[in-house]
C-alpha cells in the first residue's frame, strides 16, 4: 500500500508540473547502479547543483518542478566519479524523457518529447562520425615528408571542414531559434575580410581592429540562455580583459558595450553588472578603480541596478563618491597638516616636480620594513626634483613619538607633518584604510600613480621620467 501511494504521489505531483508548465525530465540509464543523479547548471564561471532525482520503481530517474527552469545548458551529474552528459533546457519544451546507457551516452541516446535535444545528439553523432577521418588524415600529414602528397591530404582534410561548415549552417538556417543553433553558431569563426598591409604589423593590427568589432557577431548576448553556458564567462573575459587595451577608459568602454548587448537578458545584464563591479572592486592594478567609479556612475547612481538593497546602494555609491577625487589623473586633494614646530604645512605648497605623499605609522611592520626603501629611493632622486610629504597617522599624545621615530631613523630630510587633532580628515580625504599608503603625485599635484609598495616607487618613477623624455 506504501509503495502503491508513492507512485500515486508521484505521478500526481508530475501531472501538476506539466499542468502548470513546470520541468519533467524522465532519465533511464543502462549500465548504471547507482540510486541517483543530479541535475547541475552552467553559471557565469562556475557550475551548481539544481536538482536530485532518485531511482523510481519503474526504472526511471525524474527531474520535477512546478515552475520552469531557466534556458540554458544543464549537466546530468552521474556518481559515483561523477561522469555527466549535457541537456539543453528551453521555455516551453521541459517536459521530455531520454534513454541512454552511462558509459557512452552520447552514442546511445534515445529522446522523446525534446526536438532541441535532438537536434544536439543527432550533430553530435554526425560530428562523432566525422571525427575518425579527420583525425587520420591529420596523422597522416604529420608523417608524409613529399610535399605533393602532403597538399592532397591536405586538401582532404580542409574538404571535410568545409562539409561540417555547409553542415552548420545549413543547421542554423533550418533551426534558427533552437539553443543547438545558438551554441553552434556561437563556436564558429570569424568570417574575417581580406586584410591589406604592406607588413605583417599592418595586417595584425587589422585584424585585431577587426576582431574587436565583430567579437561577439555569433554571439547572441541578448539570448538569455546564454548565460548558462560553457562557454560564455571565458568569451567576455577574454573580450575585455586580452582583447581590449588595458587602460580603464578602454575597459570602460568594452564593459558598456557587452552590458548594452545583454541589456534584453535582463538576469545576464544583472549577473555581469554585479561580476564586473566586484571584480574591479578588488583588483589589485594601480588604477583599476576608475572602473569601479564608472559602473557606479553609470549604472547603480542612475537606477539600473533595482536589485540591490537601499543600504548596500547607499555604501556603494559612498564608496564611489570617496574614490573619484583620487583617481590618477586628478588633481591631488589639498590638506593641512602640522609640522614638528607647530607651524601650518598644505600639500599643494610643495614646489617638486614629483611628489611622495605617504601616510605611515612607526608602530606599523609594514611601514618600518619601507622606510629604508623609501630612504635609498629619496637619496636617488632628491636631486631630480622628488620630495617626500610624510604623513603620521597618529593623533593627539601619540604624536611626540612620530618625531622619535623620524629622529632614530635619519629621515629628517623629508618632509614630516601630522595632524593631533585630525582637523583636516586626510584619512577620509584619500580613503586611507591601511598604512603605508603612498601616492605619487606630479608638478601640477595630478596623481600619477598610488597605493603602490615603496619597493615599487623606484621603476615607476623611472617609467614616468622615460615618457616625460619622450614628449620633449
Amino acid at each position: 500500500m506504501k509503495k502503491l501511494f508513492f507512485i500515486l504521489a508521484t505521478l500526481v505531483y508530475a501531472t501538476l508540473a506539466w499542468a502548470n508548465g513546470g520541468y519533467s525530465i524522465r532519465i533511464k540509464l543502462t549500465e548504471f547502479s547507482e540510486k541517483e543523479i543530479y541535475l547541475a547548471y552552467y553559471y557565469g564561471d562556475k557550475q551548481y547543483i539544481r536538482d536530485t532525482a532518485m531511482l523510481d520503481a519503474t526504472g526511471y530517474f525524474e527531474f520535477a518542478g512546478a515552475e520552469e527552469l531557466p534556458g540554458g545548458v544543464y549537466m546530468v551529474v552521474m556518481p559515483p566519479n561523477n561522469e555527466y552528459f549535457q541537456l539543453l533546457i528551453n521555455a516551453g519544451e521541459q517536459q521530455f524523457s531520454l534513454t541512454t546507457n552511462a558509459r557512452k551516452p552520447a552514442d546511445n541516446m534515445r529522446i522523446e518529447g525534446s526536438a532541441d535535444n535532438k537536434l544536439l545528439y543527432d550533430y553530435l553523432n554526425y560530428l562523432s562520425a566525422k571525427r575518425p577521418e579527420a583525425d587520420t588524415l591529420r596523422a597522416r600529414i604529420a608523417r608524409v615528408s613529399d610535399q605533393s602528397q602532403k597538399a592532397t591530404l591536405q586538401k582532404q582534410l580542409e574538404a571535410i571542414n568545409e562539409s561540417v561548415q555547409t553542415h552548420q549552417k545549413s543547421l542554423i538556417a533550418k533551426y534558427p531559434k533552437t539553443l543547438t543553433a545558438a551554441i553552434i553558431r556561437a563556436n564558429m569563426p570569424l568570417e574575417e575580410p581580406e586584410y591589406q598591409g604592406a607588413d605583417e604589423m599592418a595586417i595584425q593590427e587589422q585584424r585585431w581592429r577587426y576582431t574587436l568589432e565583430h567579437f561577439f557577431d555569433n554571439v547572441n548576448l541578448g539570448d538569455s540562455r546564454m548565460l548558462r553556458t560553457p562557454f560564455l564567462f571565458e568569451r567576455v573575459q577574454y573580450y575585455v580583459e586580452k582583447l581590449n587595451v588595458q587602460h580603464p577608459d578602454s575597459i570602460n568602454q568594452a564593459i558598456d558595450f557587452v552590458l548594452g548587448k545583454m541589456r534584453p537578458a535582463e538576469e545576464t545584464f544583472k549577473y555581469y553588472l554585479i561580476h564586473f563591479l566586484n571584480f574591479y572592486a578588488k583588483s589589485q592594478f594601480v588604477g583599476m578603480d576608475a572602473i569601479y567609479v564608472h559602473l557606479v556612475n553609470r549604472y547603480y547612481a542612475s537606477g539600473q541596478a533595482p536589485w540591490t538593497e537601499r543600504e548596500q546602494l547607499e555604501k556603494i555609491i559612498e564608496n564611489a563618491k570617496a574614490l573619484e577625487p583620487l583617481l590618477i589623473g586628478k588633481i591631488a586633494p589639498d590638506i593641512t597638516l602640522q609640522r614638528r614646530d607647530g607651524s601650518k604645512m598644505n600639500l599643494h605648497s610643495v614646489n617638486a616636480d614629483f611628489t611622495v605623499v605617504y601616510f605611515w605609522k612607526y608602530d606599523c611592520g609594514v611601514c618600518k620594513k619601507g622606510t629604508p626603501v623609501l630612504k635609498e629611493f629619496y637619496e636617488k632622486y632628491k636631486g631630480r626634483g622628488v620630495e617626500i610629504f610624510a604623513v603620521c597617522y597618529k593623533f593627539g599624545k601619540d604624536v611626540p613619538e612620530c618625531w622619535d621615530y623620524v629622529d632614530e631613523n635619519g629621515i629628517n630630510d623629508w618632509i614630516h607633518v601630522a595632524d593631533p587633532y585630525n582637523s583636516s580628515r586626510f584619512s577620509d580625504a584619500y580613503f586611507v584604510k591601511a598604512t603605508p599608503t603612498i601616492y605619487l603625485l606630479d608638478k601640477k599635484k595630478e596623481i600619477v600613480s598610488k597605493r603602490i609598495a615603496a619597493e615599487q616607487l623606484d621603476e615607476i618613477l623611472e617609467r614616468v621620467l622615460e615618457m616625460k623624455s619622450k614628449e620633449k
